[in-house]
């Protein structure tokens, strides 16, 4: 405006600043919805076993239901911003995995694993809230990475020393007591590997010597997170588990690739694990067979030996169907002991059918892309580094197993993220969910109160 023949310019207002929205109730929401399809599941198995509701259908959504609702309180308390949709998505995979085992016991009333499964998740939930409530900040443990990789190599030998359980020497049992020390080596080792990269990313990225379309760091950058990694997978061979064994070797690649943004280590880690997967399939027997089984499925029925696992594995899948058998009416006991574990995921497939096997894999697919998305979001590489690695645990033992029992590739023993029976998965998924849950909310955080563009 003009005043007194003088030209004044008013200033514009300063902006606002914006104000993230905090999404809890939406987070309680997707809770309530959650533990109110476990405990149809629940009594849609009971229906259909025995025609009445479970006796056990109330304790049990109760239980779920208060689980759920505490670990809610402590994010809501403590990590405010952080992703809506983790907790969720935790609490209905396990309701899930809670159901099937509960459909299979009614199979075996002499090995009931539900109850044991519950008590499992109970202090898996526990470990959720006091990694909520008492891991302010997760860049604490890049302090502690060297503690954490000599705590996963110990680990990983300790189950040597015990005898082997189906050919696999990956358990400790004590007295009835049995655990599987594997499953805490990898958050460990994802720990490590997060700040060991971050702190050098920039030698792996620009130093070292250019072989084609690689740049290859130096030995003396490289050399100690090689050397940590080998060590790892020579255990691991030595007991057998080669599931693990993959997992770390991609988990160990994927975080490579992130810090260097190098796309020749894809092709790098492809090749290795190729040659290696070739190389321990003709020379370990144990493997040698499930490579075998892998090839002929059919070929313990055509010699009048009757179907092995893989073979009814297939069946299960197959009788499913699209819209599958219904909860309860499968027949996918018939693969034997390990369908509770590692061929869990055939009952599901039968029962549920495709649409509900596809609507699994959704699940897990959601909680991986909101993994990645709060890494990408974050300034902080070890943060983004720990996010990526995290989720990508959750990503390759999904892949791997799911590609395993419906003979995309051999099988490999593992442990589907909280479906199957196991106490050290189901704990070690939950410390997952809640590292990532404590990394979403530094990630949303870090934006609050910034001034508008």
């Amino acid at each position: 405006m003009t005043k007194a023949g003088i030209t004044v310019v008013r200033a514009d207002p300063p902006a606002p600043a914006v104000r993230l929205p905090r999404r809890r109730g939406i987070e309680l929401a997707l809770i309530v919805v959650a533990v109110l399809l476990s405990v149809y599941g629940y009594c849609a198995v009971g229906l259909a076993r025995h025609g009445t509701v479970p006796p056990g259908a109330a304790g049990y959504g109760a239980g779920l239901g208060v689980l759920a609702l505490v670990a809610h309180l402590a994010v809501r308390y403590r990590a405010p911003y952080a992703d809506p949709l983790l907790l969720p998505i935790g609490v209905l995979l396990n309701g899930l995995g809670l159901v099937l085992i509960y459909r299979l016991d009614l199979e075996t009333p002499g090995d009931r694993a539900a109850p044991t499964q519950l008590v499992w998740s109970t202090v898996g939930v526990a470990l959720f809230i006091v990694t909520a409530l008492f891991l302010r900040d997760f860049r604490v443990l890049q302090r502690y990475s060297y503690v954490c990789v000599a705590a996963a190599l110990a680990l990983l030998v300790l189950p040597i020393a015990f005898p082997a359980v189906n050919g696999a020497r990956i358990w400790i049992r004590i007295a009835g007591f049995s655990i599987q020390p594997g499953e805490f080596a990898k958050v460990l080792l994802a720990v490590f590997f997060a700040a060991y990269l971050a702190a050098n990313r920039n030698a792996l990225a620009f130093a070292g010597r250019r072989i084609w379309r690689l740049q290859l760091p130096t030995g003396r950058v490289l050399g100690p997170i090689v050397a940590i990694w080998l060590l790892s997978v020579v255990v691991l061979v030595l007991e057998r588990d080669l599931g693990t064994s993959l997992l770390f070797f991609g988990l160990f690649v994927v975080l490579l690739y992130i810090a260097t943004g190098r796309t020749g280590w894809i092709a790098v880690g492809l090749l290795l694990a190729s040659l290696g997967a070739v190389a321990v399939g003709w020379l370990e027997p144990h493997v040698h067979s499930r490579v075998q089984d892998w090839l002929h499925p059919f070929a313990t029925i055509e010699a009048g030996q009757g179907p092995n696992q893989l073979s009814q594995s297939l069946f299960a899948f197959a009788a499913g169907g699209t819209m599958g058998t219904g909860l309860g009416l499968g027949h996918s006991i018939l693969i034997g002991f390990a369908a509770k574990s590692d061929f869990i995921l055939a009952t599901a497939g039968e029962e549920l059918g495709l649409a509900g096997l596809s609507a699994i894999f959704l699940l897990y697919g959601l909680l991986v892309e909101r993994g990645y998305r709060a890494g990408l979001s974050l300034r902080d590489p070890f943060g983004r580094l720990l996010a990526v690695g995290l989720a990508s645990i959750v990503a390759l033992q999904v892949f791997v197993i799911a590609g395993g029992v419906t003979g995309l590739i051999p099988l490999t023993g593992m442990a589907m993220p909280f479906l199957a029976q196991g106490g050290s998965s189901v704990v070690t998924n939950w410390a997952i969910v809640a590292l990532l849950i404590r990394v979403s909310d530094c990630a949303r955080s870090q934006y609050d109160g910034e001034v508008a563009a």
